[in-house]
């Protein structure tokens, strides 16, 4: 099969297009042919070599922990699923990736709404599974208020739609350029950094009832002053939770409960018009360097994604 690939650490240009042998599903997996893969901050960090986690991959690698596509292989003891059904989901984590190929095998997943495009189906999976798993863990109930600090990106925007159709009000901090984004998401925005504490008063917020901290910038001494709780406060991002008594969630990469419930969720939101997946760029798989290179940058709103096409044949 052909797949996007790197032999050494580096920094995009280390990436190309090459060939590689078909993964095959185990029990509870399903195969895809590939259509579209999202492209993550944690491939980029994984690529550079600059990560912990990056002494675990085995060389050469493909990255990629998202991908959508048609199902052609099914493992044992999988049902509700068909060959040539359209599909959207995350691969097996403990691999640290391999869906940017021709073929990858998917560890959970959901079936493709028809009116959802295949970049938005190939960015949607870890981000739905990630930002439901930490919606699980605050134990949100109807009517509380929820601040998500780093509201603007791939799992903060999914965060924010999902919190709302938990009938929770969500806050979300970002870059001021980014508020209208979050406005048409349906959260109230105030902008990102220190002081978050007094632009939640300025709304005319009373309270915070529960915090998730995307961005990982320090500011969980605040989000714990506003909420009271450290059990009212998540972290995706911030390595210094324990200091505070906070959680920090990791996923799979920390034998946690998975948020796979959350991806059929958000494909009925989907159909139903209250869920949508925003897409930063689109870029050709022959061109993932070039889509490293615009993920490096850092992401403003939405995901990057590498789709097939038929030119990809090598």
């Amino acid at each position: 099969m052909f797949a996007v690939r790197f032999d050494h650490f580096g920094g995009p240009e280390v990436l190309h297009l090459g060939r590689a042998d078909a993964p095959q599903p185990q029990a509870g997996q399903i195969r895809v042919r590939v259509r579209a893969a999202g492209v993550s901050p944690a491939d980029v960090a994984l690529r550079s070599g600059g990560t912990a986690m990056s002494a675990r991959l085995r060389l050469p690698h493909i990255p990629g922990v998202d991908a959508a596509g048609v199902v052609d292989a099914i493992g044992d003891g999988v049902d509700g699923v068909a060959v040539g059904d359209d599909v959207f989901g995350v691969v097996d984590l403990a691999r640290l990736g391999g869906a940017s190929a021709e073929f990858a095998v998917l560890r959970l997943w959901a079936h493709k709404p028809a009116d959802m495009s295949w970049p938005q189906a190939g960015a949607a999976g870890s981000s739905i599974e990630t930002a439901t798993r930490a919606l699980d863990l605050l134990e949100l109930r109807p009517g509380m208020t929820l601040l998500i600090d780093g509201a603007a990106g791939g799992v903060g925007g999914m965060a924010v739609q999902l919190a709302m159709a938990r009938g929770v009000h969500v806050i979300g901090t970002a870059r001021s350029d980014n508020h209208d984004f979050l406005r048409q998401l349906g959260a109230a925005p105030i902008t990102y950094g220190p002081g978050v504490a007094d632009r939640v008063a300025a709304l005319g917020m009373t309270r915070v009832d529960r915090a998730l901290d995307v961005a990982g910038a320090g500011s969980l001494k605040e989000l714990l002053q506003m909420t009271g709780d450290p059990a009212a406060v998540v972290t995706l991002a911030d390595f210094t939770a324990r200091e505070y008594g906070v959680r920090l969630s990791m996923g799979q990469l920390a034998d946690e409960p998975d948020g796979r419930h959350g991806l059929p969720a958000a494909a009925e939101l989907f159909t139903r018009g209250r869920f949508t997946v925003p897409i930063e760029a689109v870029f050709s798989f022959r061109d993932a360097a070039d889509a490293h290179e615009r993920a490096e940058r850092g992401f403003r709103r939405g995901k990057i994604v590498l789709t097939v096409d038929d030119s990809h044949e090598v």
